[in-house]
């Protein structure tokens, strides 16, 4: 049954495509942390450019429909995986030094 309930549509399936897109712009995502820790207070002036090749990257990943449907697709199986076996597997999650 692939069938999505709300929460899954909304709330599920988008966490996966944040966390995705996030490790596939790691390297903005980097330059970004970097400069907000260089830079202290002055980051959100300094710090537009970084910003902005992020935001671009992570824009372009959440309006991709082929990135919606692969995300989807990883995130049917893992509810197949767990309505077979009733273990939920952890994801692994991006983590940001911001």
């Amino acid at each position: 049954n692939s069938k999505l309930r709300h929460v899954e549509k909304d709330v599920l399936i988008p966490q996966i495509m944040r966390d995705r897109a996030k490790e596939r712009c790691s390297d903005k995502v980097q330059a970004f942390t970097k400069c907000c820790q260089e830079t202290g207070f002055l980051m959100v002036v300094k710090c537009r450019e970084e910003n902005t090749a992020l935001k671009d990257c992570l824009v372009g990943y959440y309006s991709d429909p082929s990135f919606y449907e692969e995300c989807k697709a990883e995130y049917l199986k893992q509810r197949e995986e767990y309505r077979a076996t009733g273990i939920k597997k952890n994801r692994q999650k991006f983590t940001s030094n911001v």
